[in-house]
């Protein structure tokens, strides 16, 4: 491929990064936000927090479910450009997503824990709206947010990247020889 079809396949890819990032992060679900917000006690922390979760999730998701190891490489690109244009509007914004992608990061990365990653990653939601020692209840319905979101990132990653399909003859482990 040329240099014309490699900057023409790259934009095609950052295309479809946008696409994807633009029906994730759209919008929070209503009743999860107001879930959020009558736990944590204000609106404004609920939907920051769920933004953060909703953009974890799609780097999580574009990292260990896309087709294309150069997916999770141009969603990363696709959202800087945003924190970028967050932060030149609030100072902050660049700064609290970078704390809360850690957080979240983190909860992953342990290994050895008695605790799914899911409800790993719904204890950094609620701690990032400040419960700190959350119930087993509200533990209990972050995960279930988490997983929601998670099955919207995976849906939205297939409609904008296309999903793997191999004849019913062929185990995926074949397709690489």
């Amino acid at each position: 491929m040329g240099m014309l079809g490699e900057w023409r396949a790259t934009r095609e890819r950052r295309r479809l990064a946008a696409a994807y990032l633009h029906a994730l992060l759209a919008v929070s679900e209503p009743a999860d936000m107001q879930w959020l917000t009558s736990v944590c006690g204000d609106a404004s922390i609920a939907q920051r927090e769920l933004a953060f979760a909703r953009r974890a999730l799609a780097l999580i998701v574009a990292e260990r479910d896309a087709l294309d190891d150069r997916t999770a490489s141009d969603v990363t690109h696709e959202l800087s450009a945003l924190t970028e244009q967050e932060t030149r509007r609030d100072d902050g914004a660049g700064k609290a997503w970078a704390t809360r992608w850690r957080a979240y990061a983190d909860a992953l990365a342990v290994r050895g824990a008695s605790e799914a990653p899911a409800v790993r990653l719904g204890r950094v939601m609620l701690g990032g709206s400040g419960i700190a020692d959350p119930s087993p209840e509200l533990l209990t319905r972050a995960t279930q947010c988490i997983h929601a979101i998670r099955a919207k990132a995976n849906e939205s990653l297939r409609a904008a990247f296309g999903v793997a399909s191999l004849p019913d003859d062929v185990r995926p482990s074949a397709m690489r020889s």
